[in-house]
């Protein structure tokens, strides 16, 4: 298989929280890998989550501007803006 990113991601086990509608609503995620550009997201499930969001993971408490780029039932890959 061959690698199509620019930056190489690294397995992580964090806590994360998906933030939109103006920080109203929340979705708790884990954060199973990481890199400068990106991460991939563990959720109960997609549905309802927009393309674009905040993602704060834990323990800083900074949010990073998301935008998805795939999707499938309970992961998905982001890109940071």
């Amino acid at each position: 298989m061959v690698e199509r990113r620019a930056h190489s991601r690294h397995r992580t086990l964090k806590a994360g929280k998906i933030v939109f509608n103006h920080r109203f609503c929340v979705v708790d995620c884990t954060v199973r890998n990481l890199s400068a550009a990106g991460a991939r997201l563990q959720v109960p499930s997609t549905l309802g989550i927009p393309d674009d969001f905040d993602l704060v993971i834990e323990p800083e408490k900074a949010a990073r501007a998301c935008h998805v780029a795939w999707k499938d039932e309970n992961h998905m890959g982001v890109t940071f803006h």
